[in-house]
């Protein structure tokens, strides 16, 4: 994908990316400047284009991580706690 490609954002994306760069517009920037402040607003809210990366897309035996599984340091931490009392 060649630099300034804009595929790879939704259609959503791509219409946020056009408010912010009419309103750059009116407020006197260039045409390239304005465009280049509204897709860089767009990946800062977003974190890139995101289209066609969906949950569905990953390997089939990676798993979902889940908040209620302790990570290792927690783990520990916690063992050590009942072994005190």
């Amino acid at each position: 994908m060649p630099q300034g490609d804009k595929s790879s954002y939704t259609s959503k994306q791509k219409r946020q990316a056009h408010h912010i760069e009419e309103s750059e517009k009116k407020q006197g920037r260039s045409s390239k400047a304005a465009e280049r402040i509204a897709y860089a607003t767009v990946n800062k809210q977003d974190g890139g284009g995101k289209k066609g990366k969906s949950a569905n897309s990953r390997k089939a035996g990676a798993k979902k991580s889940t908040s209620s599984s302790k990570s290792s340091s927690a783990k520990k931490s916690s063992s050590s706690r009942m072994k005190r009392k």
